[in-house]
């Protein structure tokens, strides 16, 4: 177990990210899809997996995502490009899927805990996901959390905007997980969110309703693709105990 504690940390003290990556190297593309696999992995939000992978593997396409990100030298020179998707119109679909493994898996039960994931994957689930174009279902899901909240604990944040925000913290989860897959097999990344969203989901082909969470740069470290040692601000100002 002490070996794996000391693997872990080498492999997260060891993950940059990285601005510059060397050229005319040879670049395993099948690194990446197997760390997008482990991505799918990745905890979400109610299992909804309301996340894409876009890999952006042509030379043609890299080089014009690589301006739409502001000429950024992580995506000019990076081996491969991959965007974090959220895809907020797929909810039913997703939602169908959740209740149909939950009563699988709870077929023949007829207890509380059955009873509460049905319900939760069947109704609550609906009743959160479900949203109008301008967000005013939202709006009556805020209400009503307010006064029930006035009585007993009860989760605020059930606005489309707070549903948006959600799914990006999945496709988040999933970006590290990948961020840290593609380090255990010795390739480098980035994250970045500079660049224009408009340009890069119509290059992608992505509906209207999809938002790119961020695009993640791959390749292997130049001499210089670290621009300074690693700076982070002291334990004692972000770490509190309670």
């Amino acid at each position: 177990m002490s070996n794996s504690k000391t693997v872990f940390s080498e492999l997260i003290q060891s993950r940059r990210s990285v601005r510059k990556y060397e050229q005319n190297i040879e670049f395993d593309h099948q690194v990446v899809g197997r760390s997008l696999e482990l991505a799918t992995l990745s905890p979400n939000s109610s299992n909804m997996q309301l996340w894409e992978f876009h890999r952006i593997i042509s030379e043609d396409k890299r080089e014009q995502l690589a301006e739409i990100c502001m000429g950024q030298n992580a995506a000019k020179t990076a081996s491969e490009l991959v965007a974090f998707v959220v895809t907020p119109y797929k909810w039913k679909s997703r939602a169908e899927i959740n209740a149909a493994h939950i009563r699988q898996a709870f077929d023949g039960r007829e207890d509380a805990t059955a009873k509460r994931a049905l319900k939760y994957y069947e109704k609550l689930i609906p009743f959160i996901y479900n949203n109008d174009r301008f967000g005013f279902f939202g709006i009556g899901r805020k209400i009503f959390s307010y006064f029930l909240g006035q009585r007993k604990p009860m989760v605020r944040e059930v606005s489309k905007s707070d549903i948006r925000v959600c799914l990006h913290k999945s496709s988040s989860l999933a970006a590290m997980t990948f961020m840290t897959a593609m380090q255990a097999e010795g390739y480098d990344t980035c994250p970045m969110e500079g660049f224009d969203s408009q340009r890069a989901k119509k290059l992608l082909g992505l509906p209207k309703q999809a938002e790119i969470t961020m695009i993640v740069s791959c390749g292997k470290r130049a001499a210089d693709g670290i621009y300074s040692d690693r700076h982070r601000v002291a334990h004692q100002d972000v770490i509190f105990n309670h």
